[in-house]
């Protein structure tokens, strides 16, 4: 390691605020997992009910502050401090060194907003708010069977029948597909399960699950008809 990384480095591991409060992957870290879901949340209704633009100026609103700062405190040590000290009960450790998920996520809305269809936007997000803080809990929690990486089997099943049964009861509330609902929803729960479960190289899954879980669900409301409502 070169001696501006370790100063960088031993500058963040000299705070012991800091260090308490940055968490591991391995750890349940309830705190980022309410915060992942209710801002989620939020943003799946602002889209769902204020529509694609006020979305927009939010999402982008929002981005251009979070994502500089995310860039820039890798370089700047008193920023990173300050930025640690503000966000370090929702932040993992390997954070600390590397763009956090927040910025994953608002790139990953970005995706969204461009596919720009109002059911298949708001699925995405719903199974993106529970599908994986819950999987993640399960797979922590009870995981004893690995199957791919540091994925559980357990975790898997667990957003298998998370992203099911928010399928369900989203096609039956909004009248989609619902002749085929036995069909589409447990589909729709594997293609949620698979997009927390399937890594894309290095990147953050606040990125790659709703890329991949919309492009899936695209496939499955163009066979099935989901499009037609």
């Amino acid at each position: 390691m070169s001696t501006s990384a370790e100063k960088h480095l031993g500058a963040i591991q000299g705070a012991p605020m800091q260090q308490d409060l940055l968490k591991n992957k391995s750890d349940i870290h309830l705190s980022r997992k309410l915060w992942h879901c209710l801002g989620i949340c939020l943003m799946a209704a602002v889209y769902h009910f204020l529509g694609s633009r006020i979305s927009w100026i939010l999402v982008l609103s929002i981005s251009a502050v979070i994502i500089p700062v995310d860039i820039l405190r890798q370089r700047h040590n008193g920023l990173n401090k300050l930025a640690l000290r503000v966000f370090g009960p929702l932040m993992r450790r390997h954070e600390s060194q590397a763009l956090s998920g927040m910025t994953y996520l608002f790139l990953g809305c970005m995706f969204l907003l461009v596919l720009n269809q109002k059911h298949l936007v708001t699925l995405t997000l719903l199974f993106l708010a529970f599908g994986d803080p819950i999987a993640s809990f399960f797979g922590i929690r009870f995981g004893k069977d690995k199957i791919l990486a540091n994925k559980t089997l357990q975790g898997t099943v667990a957003a298998f029948v998370t992203c099911t049964v928010l399928s369900a009861i989203y096609y039956y509330f909004n009248n989609l597909m619902t002749e085929r609902l036995l069909i589409v929803a447990p589909i729709s729960g594997l293609i949620g399960a698979l997009a927390e479960l399937i890594p894309i190289g290095k990147l953050d899954d606040n990125f790659t699950f709703p890329v991949v879980s919309s492009l899936l669900l695209w496939v499955l409301f163009k066979v099935y008809g989901g499009f037609g409502i």
